[in-house]
């Protein structure tokens, strides 16, 4: 199939790195099409283990070409450092491009972030502080930098400077210090820019191209749909679009390129930062899902919120998204538990809601409604390979029954499931 889309269904942390460098086996390109190094996709081969945050997962596939997309605010000392740690680990990169669209965060956007958090109180968004946002703003406000101002120092220092003194102002209104001189900026952002020009092209270009020769293109989301500045928990969500249509804004290229948008889906549900967590477990149960599956961000290191799947939440994911199959991952970590549970619906105020609120006020409000299913049985490694290798028949009929139940209120198939962080511990189903 010529293009897919892999999207994350929930709040992000679903394992699509996993499944982005899985699938990439095939890939002519694997391109990411929105946010900055907010995210992390961690990704296991073998004994070692690599977490990426702004090259997409590609990048471990020596033969796929990497593109960082438009859509995507680039922290340029960031990008160069992830890159520099590959090259030290004997990783034979394929090529990468970045988009000479692409945004760029300077370093007064991450003194922004921190200080408008601070000012935000119970509104805050818990950003991992890194610019994201105050770069997204410049980009919407048109007063931001991209990287064809980058790899042009003229042009840098000509933004730079009607730039520099607005933000200096702003930073010290909210009580904080510019931390950098405009030429200290300056000076570093140009050594950024050359050892990146290499790399920066029209990538709109270079994708369309290679669709238009029959090549196999994986688009790469980072973070989930409940993350979405539109459509996610707001204002408790990413400034970025995670959704389908986020691609398309963000690689160049028009719905009708993108031929499959698959869905990833954790067994279970788990974020990071705050807000409204209706199927959230605060207790022994949720204890254990969280150390059984290492819920800890890759970004961060944040310890996650972890509760049961919430089928609203998917439901409306597949709706804005056209999910067209799910890849089920972290079956495993529910191993021994003697039931599972399954948000079906929400109840607020006496009455069911089967659509995922815009309020954040009723959504934390809303009491989940769960159907209990019997839980399954610890395997080995050996007894999942056996499982691998015989598809759908080779599940425990618990597990069998937790997937079957997952597709019927779903309305499409789970494809994959995966078992393990290893590259080839999964199981096909369809």
């Amino acid at each position: 199939m010529p293009s897919r889309l892999i999207i994350g269904t929930q709040w992000g942390d679903e394992g699509k790195g996993k499944i982005t460098d899985m699938l990439a086996q095939d890939a002519d390109l694997v391109v990411r099409f929105q946010g900055g190094n907010n995210a992390g996709h961690t990704i296991v081969i073998g004994e070692k283990t690599f977490k990426l945050h702004l090259v997409p997962s590609g990048i471990l596939r020596e033969n796929v070409v990497s593109v960082i997309g438009n859509g995507l605010v680039i922290d340029p000392e960031v990008l160069l450092g992830e890159l520099g740690g590959l090259k030290k680990l004997g990783i034979k990169m394929g090529k990468l491009a970045i988009s000479d669209r692409a945004h760029v965060i300077m370093p007064y956007h991450k003194t922004i972030d921190g200080l408008e958090e601070e000012s935000k109180g119970s509104l805050a968004a818990g950003t991992t502080r890194r610019g994201i946002g105050p770069c997204y703003a410049d980009k919407a406000s048109r007063f931001g930098m991209r990287f064809c101002d980058l790899i042009d120092p003229a042009e840098l220092e000509r933004k730079l400077a009607a730039a520099y003194p607005a933000k200096k102002a702003y930073i010290e209104a909210l009580g904080g210090k510019m931390e950098y001189s405009m030429e200290q900026i300056l000076e570093a952002y140009s050594g950024h820019g050359k050892a990146l020009a290499p790399h920066v092209c029209d990538t709109s270009v270079l994708i369309n191209e290679a669709l238009d020769s029959g090549k196999n293109v994986l688009f790469e989301g980072a973070q989930g749909v409940h993350l979405d500045i539109d459509h996610g928990i707001y204002p408790h969500c990413t400034s970025s679009a995670t959704v389908t249509g986020g691609c398309c804004t963000g690689a160049g290229v028009a719905p009708s390129r993108i031929n499959k948008v698959i869905g990833v889906v954790k067994a279970y549900t788990s974020r990071v930062g705050t807000g409204p967590f209706p199927t959230e477990l605060s207790d022994s149960t949720g204890e254990h899902i969280g150390t059984v599956g290492k819920e800890f961000g890759t970004t961060t290191g944040r310890k996650r919120r972890v509760g049961w799947l919430d089928l609203v939440m998917l439901r409306y994911s597949i709706r804005l998204c056209g999910i067209d199959s799910v890849i089920l991952t972290k079956a495993d970590v529910l191993c021994g538990l003697p039931e599972v549970s399954v948000c079906t619906h929400y109840s607020f105020e006496g009455s069911d809601v089967h659509d995922f609120p815009a309020s954040m006020r009723k959504l934390e409000r809303c009491k989940p409604v769960y159907h209990a299913l019997r839980g399954w049985p610890k395997l080995t490694q050996k007894e999942w390979k056996k499982a691998a290798a015989d598809g759908r028949a080779g599940l425990h009929p618990n597990l069998a029954a937790y997937v079957i139940f997952i597709e019927a209120n779903l309305g499409i198939p789970v494809e994959i499931l995966s078992y393990g962080p290893g590259r080839d511990e999964n199981i096909h189903l369809c």
